[in-house]
């Protein structure tokens, strides 16, 4: 029997965008499957879950990367230390393999990839253009870090994601993520929406866009893709600016038009998001399947 062309197509869009996201690494869990064994720090009934499976992550990754370049020591640390211009991918593939490990691994696999991050870290220090010290461990500096990635992926989740969460819900997400930034250390964790907003609010005197950050947000802005990829990655691209605070976009000089945001860039992404989810939704191509015999 021949093969169905509509499979084909889904079963190749789905290993194209998992080779961009995270390489040859097989799925940290098959969840067309039943969930067998320990199901993580979150499990298939959290909040969690449901967001970070639906692929409007991908717009809140590039708008958390955009925002984090605005705080000067975050920034640097990336500079110093980051071969993100010389390897994008490589930098794209550990992040994602992070996310998704924290997300769906196990609760062991999820620990481990948390300890190899702070070792990591452990290497990340230096000084800032403006002579101040830096350390990326600093859990200071890493609660910028994680309220950044908090705040984009819920933001990009309500405004492109399959369903709008409720305010419980909303809360609910930033409060298990707030498990995973114990585990990373962070300086007291946003526990609810509020909370964040608050954290957001705090640190907003210690943000100011340098020329690190305008040299980072350019190369983000217009990444050396392949020609396939430019297209799809503008429209997500774009769809990250138009959530970014107006003073944040002024900042870092990113052109940003409302009405083309509206008009033209969110149902772009929304069509584009439809079909990302619909690819992403199949049983992952040669998927390993997380077993835990507990």
């Amino acid at each position: 029997m021949a093969s169905d062309p509509l499979s084909s197509i889904r079963t190749g869009l789905q290993t194209a965008i998992r080779k961009t996201l995270v390489g040859d690494q097989p799925p940290v869990r098959d969840l067309s499957k039943p969930i067998i064994g320990d199901t993580g720090l979150f499990g298939p009934d959290s909040v969690t879950w449901r967001v970070h499976a639906d692929s409007a992550m991908l717009i809140g990754g590039i708008r958390a990367l955009l925002l984090q370049t605005i705080h000067p020591l975050a920034m640097a640390g990336v500079a110093d230390h980051s071969a993100y211009r010389t390897d994008p991918t490589g930098r794209l593939w550990r992040t994602a393999s992070f996310v998704g490990t924290t997300t769906f691994g196990t609760t062991v696999e999820a620990k481990r990839a948390v300890g190899i991050v702070k070792k990591v870290h452990e290497r990340v220090v230096g000084q800032a253009p403006d002579g101040r010290p830096y350390a990326a461990n600093d859990p200071h500096l890493m609660a910028w870090v994680h309220h950044t990635l908090v705040e984009s992926f819920l933001v990009s989740y309500q405004r492109y994601g399959a369903a709008k969460l409720s305010s419980d819900d909303a809360d609910r997400y930033v409060e298990e993520q707030a498990r995973l930034g114990d585990l990373l250390g962070v300086e007291s964790p946003a526990r609810g929406v509020l909370e964040l907003r608050e954290a957001m609010a705090a640190i907003r005197s210690e943000l100011k866009a340098g020329r690190q950050a305008r040299g980072a947000v350019r190369f983000l802005l217009l990444p050396p893709l392949s020609l396939a990829a430019r297209g799809p990655y503008a429209i997500l691209c774009s769809a990250a600016v138009g959530l970014l605070p107006g003073w944040v976009r002024w900042d870092l000089r990113i052109p940003y038009l409302p009405i083309t945001e509206r008009l033209a860039i969110r149902p772009a992404t929304k069509a584009l998001s439809a079909v990302l989810g619909w690819a992403m939704s199949a049983p992952p191509p040669n998927a390993v399947t997380v077993t835990v015999t507990v």
